[in-house]
C-alpha cells in the first residue's frame, strides 16, 4: 500500500495526471469555439493548454535539478501567448474579430498553468467559469436589452446614390433604426450599422430582400468576437 501511495505521489506520475487533465480542460473550451467556427478551435487550445503544463511542469523539474526558479519559464510563456493570441485577430473592415477567441486561448494558458503548479480547483472551476462566459453570456445580454445592433457589408456592382436609397427604405420598412452608413476603403462595399427590436425581428428575411435588390452583389452580416 505504501508503494502505491508513493507511486501515486512520485513527480512523474503527478506529471501524467497534469497534463491528460490540462488536455482535457483545454479542449473543452476549444470545443465550444469550435461549434463557432472560430480561428482558434479545438486542437489549438488543446495543445496551447497541454503546452502550458508542460512548460509549469518544466520549470518545477529545473528548480528540483538545478535549485532555480520554477516561475522563471512559465512567465515567458505568459509574454509569448500574446503573438498566437494576436494571430486569430483580424480586422474586416469597420470591424475587428477575434478578441474574445484570443482571450480563450490567454485563459486556457493560465488553465494550464494552474493544473501545472498543482492548484487543481482553480483550474477547474475556471475552466467552467469561461465555458459559460463563452456559451451563455449572450443569452444574459439578450434578456437585459431589448434591442440589438445589426451590422451589414454590403457588397455593391456601382455604389450609387440610388442603391443608397433603396437599402434604406427596406431597413426603414424592418423597423431598424439605422445609425451608420459608410463606405468601405473599398468603393464596392458599403457598412452600415443599425439597431432593432428583437421582438419579431426577420433578420434572414431582411437580408434577403437587400440581397435581392439591383446592383447588390452580397450582403454579409458582421459577426462579433
Amino acid at each position: 500500500m505504501e508503494m502505491i501511495w508513493e507511486v501515486f505521489d512520485s513527480f512523474w506520475f503527478q506529471a501524467i495526471i497534469k497534463l491528460v487533465l490540462g488536455f482535457v480542460l483545454a479542449g473543452i473550451i476549444g470545443l465550444e469555439r469550435s461549434t463557432w467556427s472560430k480561428p482558434a478551435g479545438f486542437r489549438t487550445h488543446a495543445l496551447v493548454g497541454i503546452s502550458s503544463v508542460l512548460v509549469m511542469l518544466c520549470g518545477e523539474y529545473m528548480s528540483k535539478i538545478y535549485d532555480i526558479d520554477p516561475s522563471r519559464i512559465p512567465a515567458q510563456l505568459l509574454s509569448g501567448i500574446g503573438f498566437i493570441g494576436a494571430g486569430t485577430i483580424l480586422r474586416d473592415g469597420f470591424n475587428v474579430k477575434g478578441l474574445t477567441t484570443a482571450a480563450g486561448l490567454l485563459a486556457v494558458t493560465c488553465v494550464g498553468l494552474s493544473i501545472g503548479a498543482g492548484f487543481y480547483l482553480g483550474g477547474i472551476i475556471t475552466t467552467l467559469i469561461v465555458y459559460i462566459v463563452l456559451s451563455y453570456s449572450y443569452k444574459i445580454s439578450d434578456k437585459l436589452d431589448h434591442f440589438n445592433v445589426l451590422e451589414l457589408e454590403i457588397k455593391v456592382q456601382e455604389n450609387t446614390e440610388e442603391t443608397l436609397t433603396k437599402i434604406e427604405e427596406c431597413l426603414t420598412n424592418y423597423q431598424v433604426e439605422i445609425k451608420q452608413i459608410q463606405k468601405t476603403n473599398k468603393e464596392d462595399k458599403i457598412h452600415m450599422v443599425g439597431h432593432y427590436n428583437k421582438k419579431g425581428f426577420k433578420k434572414n428575411e431582411l437580408i434577403r430582400k437587400i440581397s435581392m435588390i439591383e446592383n447588390i452583389e452580397e450582403v454579409m452580416e458582421s459577426q462579433d468576437s
